[in-house]
């Protein structure tokens, strides 16, 4: 690396907070008419914008991208890629893409008592399998790690309706996970039966995983291969809880990349009462893309922009959503510079037919302090019907 790069990697996401700050500017006081919602540029906006430069600066440092030789490989298997589900039809038929899964038996229940709360724990066996002689396969299945299935669950001892929590990127331990989805208020609060999977590739299921083997990654075919499994795992964890409670109701609600996979669960599951989806990604590959870091004429962003029918195969944008519409929220950052408000989520907004949606004023992780957005989440469950208008507080329910 030459000298000047470790100080011009520092100074980036100054530059980028400062080109955000400037085209704010210009869009706000500009005439040409918008469907999102303009916000005035604040300082205090630019500064949640440069958080999210600062983390995604941490990504780039902890997720270094391979260099362009060993980048071949990944290269290679793309174009295998393409091959194989378009002779297969997948790519013009996403659906059949994401196949039912099997009856989920064999489901561990472990109580937990911390302090004076308890909880249980979910493990179980996931039995996807990737197609023979997918691309990427046989090395998906080496990955031993993700063929356990986690969770986390809080249950009423009476029946209840249920909220599965699926989490983003860099999440997926108990701490957290309970902390950013709200859990402890979700469940004793507003009386919902709380369920938190772990994504593949996260938490207990990233363990002796070789170096570099992360989702999202630049190992585009795991990544096609972690959706696939975070799909059949969540539908399978579904069907176990309506067995559970064959005559509850059900909702999902996904947090950036957990939104991204909630929002594949709502194209293929009839039967869901509710959707949200904070921060959601709507296309994987188009991320990967904006935030390789890469420079335009660098051979590995030529991979990623081959891979694009792959990320279309396995998006959102790519299926209707099942859930009714009186059942489907979104809320959004307009300072996101994560999950870009306008390549990602207007998109995804559009896609499932206008539906109610927060814009509040911050970055990516800004929906954690944000009362709008906890405003907002009560009172999707209580409007859709997962929460009974009693059961909301007074404060969060308007």
């Amino acid at each position: 690396m030459e000298p000047a790069a470790p100080l011009r990697a520092a100074l980036g996401p100054l530059a980028r907070t400062g080109g955000y700050y400037a085209r704010s500017w210009r869009d706000y006081l500009g005439s040409a008419p918008n469907q999102m919602p303009l916000a005035r540029p604040t300082l205090a906006l630019a500064a949640e914008a440069l958080r999210d430069e600062v983390v995604l600066l941490g990504l780039r440092a902890r997720r270094p991208l391979s260099d362009p030789v060993a980048f071949a490989r990944i290269h290679e298997e793309v174009g295998a890629a393409l091959d194989f589900y378009d002779g297969r039809g997948l790519l013009d038929d996403p659906r059949r893409f994401f196949t039912a899964p099997r009856r989920l038996t064999g489901v561990e229940v472990h109580p937990v008592q911390r302090g004076n709360r308890s909880y249980e724990r979910l493990r179980w066996g996931s039995d996807y399998r990737p197609l023979p002689g997918e691309p990427g396969g046989d090395r998906w299945l080496e990955y031993r790690s993700t063929s356990r299935g986690y969770g986390l669950m809080l249950r009423h001892s009476e029946p209840r309706p249920w909220l599965v929590c699926i989490h983003g990127t860099e999440m997926g331990r108990a701490a957290i996970d309970l902390a950013l989805f709200r859990a402890w208020q979700l469940h004793e609060q507003l009386g919902l039966n709380v369920v938190l999977p772990v994504l593949p590739m996260h938490g207990p299921r990233s363990k002796r995983l070789p170096k570099g083997a992360v989702f999202p990654g630049e190992d585009l075919l795991d990544d096609i291969h972690a959706t696939a499994q975070a799909v059949w795992d969540i539908r399978a964890l579904l069907g176990w809880v309506r067995r559970q409670q064959p005559a509850a109701q059900v909702g999902v609600y996904g947090l950036s990349l957990g939104g991204f996979i909630a929002a594949l669960v709502a194209g293929l599951d009839g039967d869901l009462t509710c959707a949200i989806l904070g921060v959601p990604v709507a296309d994987l590959m188009e991320l990967l893309g904006r935030h390789s870091g890469l420079r335009p004429d660098d051979p590995r962003l030529a991979t990623i922009a081959l891979a694009a029918p792959l990320g279309r195969m396995i998006s959102p944008l790519s299926l209707p959503p099942q859930v009714p519409k009186a059942g489907r929220f979104i809320y959004a950052g307009l300072a996101d510079q994560v999950v870009h408000p306008r390549e990602q989520v207007h998109r995804l907004w559009e896609h499932w037919g206008g539906p109610d949606i927060e814009w509040y004023r911050g970055g990516h992780a800004g929906f954690f302090q944000s009362r709008p957005v906890q405003r907002f989440v009560t009172s999707a469950l209580v409007h859709s019907g997962l929460v009974s208008v009693g059961a909301a507080p007074d404060s969060a329910a308007g």
